[in-house]
């Protein structure tokens, strides 16, 4: 949209101008959109030498700080019960962003937002074992 003119007075009229946009750019977005919601969840988890993988930084890396059976260390506990209390949204941007000023480091050098919401899910159901 664009503004044809603008007048900042309280109650002032604002004419917009829809700019065209090809029918069939609009048609592949929805399709798009379309087709990402009715995917199942596990169709956007990495595969299965992705998860190893990311598994293994969880047990190690994440390990390290976390405590080797995520019961805390450096870092708070990651158990199912002390994540319940945090919404899965914060601790994926957790993941990806750090905690500036402690020692949280950000992980999105090294994980998408799909694995570090896999990685969350994992963690708040407590299958961080591989099984």
């Amino acid at each position: 949209m664009t503004a044809d003119r603008f007048d900042a007075r309280p109650g002032a009229r604002v004419a917009l101008r829809l700019r065209t946009v090809p029918f069939a750019a609009l048609r592949a977005l929805l399709g798009a959109v379309l087709l990402a919601a009715s995917l199942p969840a596990a169709a956007l988890d990495p595969d299965a030498e992705r998860q190893a993988e990311l598994l293994h930084l969880l047990r190690h890396d994440c390990g390290s700080c976390h405590g080797m059976s995520l019961k805390g260390g450096l870092g708070p506990a990651l158990t199912p019960e002390v994540l319940a209390q945090r919404p899965k949204d914060a601790m994926v941007d957790t993941i990806l962003q750090g905690r500036p000023g402690t020692p949280m480091p950000p992980w999105s050098s090294m994980l998408t937002r799909e694995e570090a919401q896999w990685l969350t899910e994992r963690l708040y159901r407590g299958e961080t074992d591989g099984q």
